[in-house]
């Protein structure tokens, strides 16, 4: 053997070991929302910048006329893919009943294996533009029964359909229900389960453990993203939410993929909150 294919061995197993090194490294979920400005400029780019800094796991929030960020539900599964990212889920406000089929066979087509229904749809949700107040119209059996709709549709299509909370889901409507309780308590787990956000839990004044309790196995998905001592969105880490708390009880609540989301980054940059929320998630002991 001579020295130039020594080397060339040499190279090549380098390689081989700062590749297997770099996979290992990569861990934690990032909900695409977060970077919903970027996406919309440069989404390839982006996306690039999320796989680098050692995401995962990501969640779309940005389909619009059966294209994920301007491409195809094809494409964007292989690009995605070819950064090793795996598309695990996609927040698609949009769906109605008539519409459900096509959204489920493009989320299907994408690659993802959990459709998020992201606020009360149909025109049920509600958002005060002056006081930022949420809520929803209609009432919680209404939505239940939507919802029992969309996850039999969705289980067909070969998708699991889960509902995410705000905060107004865990307080009192004006006829005495709590809506996330109705939710939890009228609907088939083989079709319909949830994305606890944890930071609206906690906005709410609930307790994630006490539902992780009462309804074990129904929140298949987290948002983790932590709360300011103003009540505001804060990187995970810099906050005041015992997240290694809530994380102990991962497996009774039913916990299969957790997504770093932060609506509002303030004067951080959205790219700078995520490296920060990325950092903090190991040392919390997300893996």
């Amino acid at each position: 053997m001579n020295r130039n294919q020594i080397k060339l061995i040499s190279v090549s197993v380098l390689a081989f070991f700062t590749f297997i090194s770099f996979a290992q490294d990569k861990y934690g979920g990032l909900a695409l929302y977060t970077l919903r400005t970027d996406m919309e400029s440069d989404a390839k780019e982006t996306l690039k910048k999320v796989a680098d800094i050692g995401y995962k796991n990501i969640e779309a929030a940005g389909y619009n006329n059966g294209k994920y960020y301007n491409m195809s539900p094809a494409e964007f599964k292989q690009y995605v893919e070819q950064l090793g990212l795996v598309p695990v889920s996609t927040h698609q406000s949009t769906v109605t009943l008539d519409n459900a089929e096509t959204m489920f066979a493009d989320a299907k087509a994408a690659g993802f294996e959990y459709f998020v229904v992201p606020i009360p749809p149909m025109g049920l949700y509600e958002k005060d533009p002056v006081t930022q107040t949420r809520g929803m119209k209609g009432g919680a059996e209404n939505l239940s029964k939507i919802l029992a709709e969309l996850g039999e549709k969705c289980h067909k299509a070969g998708l699991k359909l889960l509902y995410h909370n705000h905060d107004f889901e865990f307080k009192k409507d004006k006829d005495g229900v709590v809506t996330i309780d109705y939710l939890l308590e009228h609907s088939d787990p083989k079709y319909v389960n949830f994305q606890m956000d944890l930071y609206w839990v906690t906005k709410a004044g609930a307790d994630p453990l006490a539902y992780f309790e009462k309804y074990p196995g129904r929140f298949k998905l987290w948002h983790v993203k932590d709360m300011d001592e103003q009540g505001r969105f804060a990187p995970v880490g810099k906050g005041t939410i015992d997240f290694t708390r809530i994380l102990k009880e991962k497996d009774l609540s039913g916990m299969q993929y957790y997504f770093v989301e932060q609506d509002r980054t303030f004067k951080m940059k959205p790219i700078e909150a995520i490296q920060t929320s990325h950092t903090a998630l190991k040392e919390i002991g997300f893996k």
